[in-house]
């Protein structure tokens, strides 16, 4: 893990979201910013203000403080540009923060400030699709159906969501969906492949389908069948560095945002491909 020195310059970007969702923890992680480094303050208004920030970056470390949408949006641009490499991200939460809370980052303005001072970068697996679309933490199928109430407020394609309304919608549409939590509208039929080994096909119906990124290279794979009248499936186990799902028209959950109809997607673990500051261990 690379430490950094609180001596270096931050880009503090703060998404509009959060500033009018929960504007005192802002500023309290602002000020913590600015007492340990020398920080830019930005103050997008809306998603190319957002992108153009972070392009000019140049040598400055950037700081989103924001939701777990602000992150995913920050690291599909890192990715989309090619600079995910070169760049340690970092975030302090504020508003909804599972996704980064389960990457390892501190919940609280005060302890997540301090861990971009003090903490380190640590390099995390990625899961990229056929469609350069990006997973930091589960994809799920089929999605939650609190994410479904982000396909009908246009979440997807408008986030920056100000009526209190939208902004309702857009809590309830953020909540990660955990496995056990995913309903199923139906039997799905799917063929899931990984490595090119067939772990269900569409012959057998399934529930849902989880498919996490760990830390190794590999992407953990959980297949649950549908279970006959009055006996129980277990889940199907696989790990592997590509994943393939086909079936007709079925939709997926990759963090906040929910995606498709396709019928086809492909995942591919890129091992090590991003950057995140994080407490160091002690």
């Amino acid at each position: 893990m690379a430490t950094f020195a609180t001596s270096d310059q931050l880009l503090v970007i703060i998404d509009p979201a959060a500033r009018q969702g929960d504007g005192e923890s802002v500023r309290i992680a602002k000020d913590v910013l600015s007492a340990g480094a020398t920080t830019k303050v930005c103050l997008p208004e809306g998603p190319e203000e957002f992108a153009r920030a972070l392009g000019r970056r140049g040598s400055r470390r950037p700081v989103v403080i924001g939701d777990d949408r602000a992150l995913v949006r920050a690291v599909t641009l890192l990715h989309r540009h090619r600079e995910l490499t070169g760049c340690a991200l970092a975030v302090v939460p504020v508003g909804e923060a599972a996704l980064a809370e389960s990457l390892g980052v501190p919940a609280g303005p005060v302890a997540a400030a301090r861990a971009v001072l003090e903490g380190a970068e640590r390099r995390l697996d990625l899961l990229v699709d056929d469609s350069d679309g990006v997973v930091l933490g589960t994809l799920g199928i089929p999605p939650a159906r609190a994410a479904a109430a982000n396909r009908g407020a246009g979440a997807e394609g408008h986030p920056w969501l100000r009526t209190r309304y939208r902004s309702l919608v857009r809590t309830l549409a953020q909540r990660p969906a955990r496995l056990d939590a995913v309903p199923a509208p139906g039997p799905t039929r799917l063929r899931v492949e990984v490595d090119g080994e067939t772990v269900v096909d569409l012959g057998q119906p399934v529930e849902a389908v989880s498919v996490t990124p760990g830390d190794s290279g590999t992407a953990a794979v959980e297949v649950r069948p549908l279970p006959g009248p009055g006996a129980q499936a277990s889940p199907l186990l696989a790990a592997g560095r590509t994943v393939t799902v086909v079936g007709a028209d079925f939709r997926y959950r990759a963090d906040a945002v929910v995606s498709g109809p396709v019928r086809r997607r492909t995942w591919t673990v890129r091992e090590g491909a991003w950057g995140l500051t994080l407490p160091v261990p002690g």
